[in-house]
């Protein structure tokens, strides 16, 4: 599958405008500095005013993280998303929401994938946390209780993870940077804010269908990677303690 570029639409350019003109600048003073430092590297080939290229794209990540963006028809298996992270293809929807469904969508569009999560995979942090995430569930993509805590640390990581950054909380979670609503709400101090705690994460079950109010708070984002390697160490010696 591939993105066919010329069927995009002026209506399509307006409402990806919209979405990443009011968004960029709802989050100037909530999302993580990673992130805002990312997105502005990434100006050349991620802004409001045309509707993002992936080849433009990848063609810009191979001088820098190398990952390149898979284009995919919408969610897909759990597997084939471990198979594909493992080598360093994220996989993208092509389709964009309407302008009467700015605010809320059954699942993830170009716009969720695109603005949400491909500027942070330029970091070298957040990249090399990716990699070893996606090689890990590859490893053990016949274990259906592993693959679901992995997906649970995905959930509340990189969809819905707040870090802290100048004692203040902030946002670095791919599913609230590209939420209007959720941006906004969740790092309000009605909601309950965790601290990051990697066992916690890994046994906690989460909802799709409904604003989160519980967010796992990180220190900084070497913190991702410390629990990457805290998984696969844990995860590693059982099996070859037990053979499984």
């Amino acid at each position: 599958m591939k993105q066919i570029y010329e069927k995009y639409t002026s209506a399509d350019l307006e409402v990806w405008n919209i979405l990443f003109t009011r968004q960029i600048k709802n989050l100037q003073d909530k999302s993580c500095a990673a992130y805002l430092n990312a997105l502005s590297k990434m100006d050349e080939v991620l802004n409001p005013n045309e509707l993002p290229n992936f080849e433009k794209i990848n063609k810009w990540f191979k001088n820098q993280t190398g990952w390149q963006i898979q284009c995919v028809p919408g969610l897909i298996p759990v597997q084939d998303f471990f198979v594909l992270l493992a080598q360093k293809k994220f996989p993208s929807s092509t389709w964009l929401r309407s302008k009467d469904k700015l605010d809320y969508l059954e699942e993830p569009d170009m716009f969720h994938d695109i603005f949400g999560h491909i500027p942070l995979l330029s970091d070298e942090n957040y990249s090399e946390f990716m990699l070893e995430f996606g090689k890990l569930g590859n490893a053990f993509l016949n274990n259906e209780n592993h693959l679901k805590a992995l997906q649970r640390l995905y959930w509340f990581a990189i969809e819905f993870g707040l870090i802290k950054e100048n004692n203040s909380t902030k946002i670095y979670g791919a599913g609230i940077l590209s939420s209007y609503g959720e941006s906004i709400s969740s790092i309000q101090k009605n909601n309950h804010h965790l601290k990051f705690d990697i066992e916690k994460i890994l046994a906690t079950d989460f909802c799709t269908s409904e604003m989160q109010t519980d967010y796992f708070v990180m220190d900084d984002l070497l913190q991702l990677n410390k629990s990457i390697l805290h998984v696969s160490k844990k995860w590693h010696v059982h099996e070859l303690e037990t053979g499984k």
